[in-house]
């Protein structure tokens, strides 16, 4: 039998109707988009992946889903619900604040390590540098790259020079 009127139901308001993680906008539930936040975990999961030596693939299969949705998650388009990431944080053996922005400022800002880590190259640099066990080989492996580093500094700030 149909109800009529509502007959039997209690009236709720609209914004009660909708489920966690959603707003309303031009009357329609919309999800709840992601935030920089989002985008920090995720680049932060890179890293640390990566670090490891871990696929985004074997990642996925480890918390049970697919490695696109490790994509997803890395890239900051898709939020990594909090029982995932502390799953993910135990994967990579780290505490879970490690995915979040320290809240005492930093000595040094102008580095945030896990942007670096994502950076090309960057984790091959380290891994190889690590494998250097003579420490004299690592301080000059370490002043040719600060020495390639100032070069190409010097090479971005300097003002072209005339070949008249």
């Amino acid at each position: 039998m149909k109800r009529r009127d509502g007959e039997g139901e209690t009236a709720r308001p609209q914004s009660d109707a909708l489920t966690s993680g959603e707003r309303e906008t031009s009357g329609q539930a919309m999800p709840k988009q992601t935030t920089d936040v989002d985008r920090l975990v995720g680049i932060r999961i890179t890293a640390l992946r990566k670090a490891r030596g871990m696929s985004q693939t074997a990642l996925g299969n480890a918390v049970g889903v697919t490695f696109q949705q490790v994509q997803k998650y890395e890239k900051g388009q898709n939020r990594v619900g909090a029982g995932r990431l502390r799953e993910i944080a135990r994967l990579l053996d780290v505490p879970v604040s490690a995915f979040f922005e320290e809240s005492e400022p930093r000595a040094n800002t102008q580095e945030d390590v896990f942007g670096f880590l994502s950076g090309q190259g960057a984790i091959e640099l380290l891994r190889a540098y690590a494998q250097i066990e003579d420490e004299q080989m690592r301080r000059d492996v370490l002043a040719l790259v600060r020495s390639a580093a100032r070069l190409a500094q010097s090479r971005t700030t300097a003002p072209p020079s005339d070949l008249a």
